[in-house]
């Protein structure tokens, strides 16, 4: 007897409209679906007008829940993996299941579309050609310090998970440990209230201590630069953009030009221009 297929389906982070034809089409010929939360599935399964039952698979039940699905699969049904929002695997149970069919023979494929990561990421205006993924920090304050400061001398931009209620005092935690670096805030991404917000790291955690943080959070955080004294002088290359603004150009365009003129970031010039403006 053949296997089945392990299908990985990414899901819509919030706008239902966001799920492709290849998504749908494969939850409704997959013989079975198996979803993190089956209540908000079931949601989706309506907007699409799919009528079947998922199975639940998430953290709590992912050895019973798994070993179950596996064996479905190879008896020769194909199965449709789903998480709440986004794509299964990041930040989720999804790579267990992954792996334990990997290792019994059973092919995967993936079925691509939204994840949170990365629509944070290319609407947050910090460098793009080279990210590293952390997901969610510990709740454990040693723990999360520690793997903070593995990151204290990481050049990458960063991207994170978090929750509203530990926003704050990730922001302070971050602060503390990488000093006060840019920092891109999205939040309730493609939904009605969506907002990306561009701070520094001491300027968002001031923000949401008198602004409460409501929905789900991405944060992408700016690596490190060089030191000051391995850089050309910074006061010359403002002097650049200013002369450059005299010409016609955009502050933008002006902020880009100086950039590739010196060496100096992006980011850390469109900083130190505008605080001298």
């Amino acid at each position: 007897m053949d296997f089945g297929v392990l299908y990985i389906v990414a899901t819509p982070i919030g706008n239902l409209e966001d799920i492709s034809p290849r998504a749908a089409k494969t939850l409704r010929d997959a013989d079975f679906i198996a979803a993190e939360d089956t209540r908000v599935t079931r949601k989706l399964l309506e907007h699409t007008g799919i009528k079947k039952k998922p199975v639940s698979y998430h953290a709590h039940n992912r050895v019973e829940s798994g070993e179950r699905i596996l064996g479905r699969i190879l008896a020769g049904e194909s199965c449709a993996l789903v998480t709440d929002a986004g794509t299964p695997g990041i930040s989720d149970p999804g790579e267990d299941l992954v792996r334990l069919c990997l290792r019994s023979g059973i092919r995967v494929s993936a079925i691509p579309g939204p994840c949170a990561a990365i629509a944070a990421l290319i609407t947050s205006g910090l460098p793009s050609g080279r990210f590293t993924f952390e997901g969610f920090l510990s709740t454990a304050r040693k723990s999360r310090f520690d793997h903070l400061s593995e990151l204290a001398s990481e050049k990458r931009t960063m991207v994170f998970y978090e929750a509203p209620h530990k926003l704050v005092r990730t922001l302070q935690d971050m602060l503390k440990v990488f000093g006060d670096r840019s920092v891109s805030i999205s939040r309730e991404l493609t939904k009605m209230y969506e907002e990306t917000l561009l701070f520094t790291l001491s300027e968002a955690a001031a923000y949401y201590e008198t602004n409460p943080p409501r929905g789900e959070f991405v944060l992408i955080i700016e690596g490190k630069q060089e030191a000051d004294d391995a850089q050309p002088d910074t006061a010359a290359a403002i002097d650049r953009i200013r002369a450059y603004e005299e010409e016609g150009l955009s502050f933008s365009d002006a902020v880009k030009k100086a950039s590739a003129e010196t060496g100096i970031s992006k980011n850390r010039l469109y900083k130190e221009a505008v605080a001298t403006k």
